[in-house]
C-alpha cells in the first residue's frame, strides 16, 4: 500500500489538541527539560534551523490552533533523511514514538509542497469492547 502523509508523534499528548506531540515538540519540549547532552541540543538545533530555513511554517502552527502536520510522502526523500538524526536523538535517550502512515488526515487546511496541517477531529468515539473473537480454550 501507498501512503499519502507521515507523521511522527509521541506518547505525551499536547494540551492544545488533545494529541500526540509531534517531533519537533517533543525534543524542544527535551531541550527544555535539559535531558540531552549539550553535543545532541546542537543537532538538534543545526537540524531544526534547516526545516525552518527550507519549510514555510503554517501560519495555524505559529497561532498554535488546534491542528497537527503531517509530512508529505511524494516528497519527503529529503525531509525523512533530515529527520533520521532527530529519531536517533528519541532513541538515543529512549522517548517513545510512533511513526503514523495515513491517507485519511482529516481535514486539510494548510497545504504546500512538504507537508499539510489538519485540523484536529474533536469528535472522539469510544466504544464498547466487542465481543472476543479469539480462540476459545479447550
Amino acid at each position: 500500500m501507498k501512503f499519502k502523509y507521515c507523521r511522527i508523534q509521541g506518547k505525551e499528548l499536547a494540551a492544545n489538541t488533545m494529541t500526540g506531540k509531534g517531533l519537533f515538540s517533543m525534543l524542544n519540549q527535551m531541550v527544555t527539560n535539559g535531558v540531552m547532552a549539550e553535543e545532541n541540543v546542537g543537532l538538534f538545533r543545526e537540524i531544526d534551523a534547516w526545516f525552518v530555513e527550507e519549510l514555510p511554517f503554517p501560519p495555524q502552527c505559529k497561532r498554535q490552533e488546534k491542528v497537527i502536520c503531517y509530512f508529505k510522502m511524494e516528497n519527503s526523500e529529503l525531509m525523512m533523511k533530515m529527520i533520521q538524526p532527530l529519531l536517533w536523538l528519541l532513541e538515543r535517550y529512549q522517548h517513545p514514538y510512533y511513526v503514523v502512515y495515513t491517507n485519511f488526515p482529516g481535514e486539510i487546511v494548510y497545504e504546500d509542497a512538504y507537508q499539510i496541517v489538519v485540523k484536529v477531529d474533536e469528535n472522539i468515539v469510544i466504544e464498547d469492547v466487542q465481543d472476543s473473537w479469539s480462540p476459545k480454550d479447550d
